[in-house]
């Protein structure tokens, strides 16, 4: 079991896609939160409980925007998230981990090292770029403010000690060939420790 993990911005989502194209399951807790706060969910009725309306967009989901300003700039608020979804998703997690038949399985966990989930991985992998690339990046990505961007990053495990805590590195400063190729190097080295 591989754990995948970075800052934002960093190029999880790409790299993971690439470990999906040779075959292997990717479980990513991203998308689980996503699916575990749709209306009608017992995380998102959890959530609006938390909130109260004011987390909700004019059509009845929720406002990640207005989400994610409020925990960045609220730790309280993030914990009450995060009491919430974290054991949620790890249920989730661990069951479709369990159920994985490739050789090895990637879980792309955003926030593996801050939430103390390294004990469901074997490795962890770290997506490493430079803190100017991030920026870059997600003000393209996601239009946010530099502030806003400024308080995510804060909030996450800070780049040398993400890198002092990976048991592999792939390095996403170059272009997507370079990611390619190092992705398929980790592939095969991964296959071998898996015994294929």
């Amino acid at each position: 079991m591989i754990g995948l993990t970075g800052g934002i911005g960093s190029g999880k989502s790409t790299v993971a896609g690439y470990f999906a194209d040779l075959g292997i399951n990717i479980v990513d807790a991203d998308q689980l939160a996503h699916a575990l706060v749709e209306p009608g969910k017992p995380a998102f009725d959890s959530i609006v409980a938390t909130f109260g309306n004011a987390c909700l967009s004019p059509g009845g989901t929720l406002d990640r925007a207005w989400l994610r300003r409020r925990i960045h700039t609220n730790p309280e608020d993030k914990h009450k998230l995060e009491d919430i979804l974290h054991p949620a998703i790890r249920a989730r997690m661990t069951d479709l981990l369990n159920k994985s038949e490739s050789p090895y399985t990637i879980a792309v966990i955003p926030l593996l090292l801050e939430t103390g989930q390294t004990g469901l991985v074997d490795r962890i992998l770290v997506v490493d770029v430079s803190e100017a690339q991030q920026r870059t990046r997600v003000a393209s990505r996601d239009s946010l403010p530099d502030d806003e961007i400024t308080n995510i990053m804060k909030s996450q495990t800070d780049r040398s000690t993400r890198l002092s805590s990976a048991d592999d590195v792939i390095s996403n400063e170059q272009d997507l060939d370079s990611l390619h190729a190092q992705v398929e190097t980790l592939h095969r080295h991964y296959l071998e420790l898996a015994g294929h």
